[in-house]
């Protein structure tokens, strides 16, 4: 199994509320699971914290049956990524996007050449002279794009689709989603998709699961 998660709750502040609690899920290779709520209902939590933004209070993740501990490091870092709502905070706005798509192979030490990045970018619909402008330039449909092909640089086993279409139109919608389709269909990724529409989770994913109450119900 791909991702494991047992008994996850989470509250903000000691002696808090539980935000969400004893969530309990598995996802394998080229599955999509649906957490499906209205807002503040805990959904994105749950996607944050296997992410390693936040830490858990209870429960543990298990990556390919290892625990996972956080912070995330080592492999589990770039094993898992995020697909955040705003596509603009995945990028510095003070920076040039050819500078923040350098950084994973930085950090990662991939081979770089900016020519090799321009080939790899335009699976994605995005070209070299998108590269040189800032975030605030491009378009929101855009910048997902170009916030999805980053996240893919890592060659992630598992990704986390935190509204990741909410905040786009229709054209740019489709897009994201169809690229989606057809990575996990080349690589295998498993995702967990956050969401509040019903009808995008009944169209792209294996299973859904409802979120009420910071608890998790049943598929449906």
């Amino acid at each position: 199994m791909l991702i494991e998660v047992q008994g996850l709750s989470k509250r903000y502040r000691p002696r808090g509320p539980m935000v969400v609690e004893e969530i309990s899920f598995t996802i394998d290779r080229g599955e999509t699971l649906a957490i499906f709520g209205d807002s503040g209902s805990g959904k994105s939590t749950i996607g944050q914290i296997l992410a390693g933004i936040y830490p858990a209070t209870a429960g543990e993740v298990r990556l390919d049956g290892q625990r996972l501990s956080y912070p995330l490091r080592g492999p589990a870092r770039r094993r898992i990524q995020i697909l955040f709502q705003h596509p603009e905070v995945t990028f510095n706005p003070k920076l040039r996007l050819i500078d923040s798509m350098r950084e994973p192979y930085r950090l990662f030490h991939l081979p770089y050449t900016r020519q090799g990045l321009c080939d790899y970018l335009q699976r994605y619909g995005i070209y070299e002279e998108h590269l040189d402008r800032f975030p605030a330039e491009l378009s929101g449909g855009e910048l997902q794009r170009l916030a999805l092909a980053r996240a893919m640089l890592m060659d992630p086993s598992f990704l986390v689709l935190d509204e990741p279409t909410s905040m786009l139109d229709v054209i740019s919608q489709a897009q994201v989603i169809q690229l989606l389709q057809e990575i996990q269909q080349e690589r295998e990724v498993g995702y967990l998709l956050i969401s509040h529409d019903r009808d995008l989770c009944e169209r792209f994913c294996t299973a859904i699961r409802p979120l009420e109450g910071g608890r998790l119900g049943e598929p449906v």
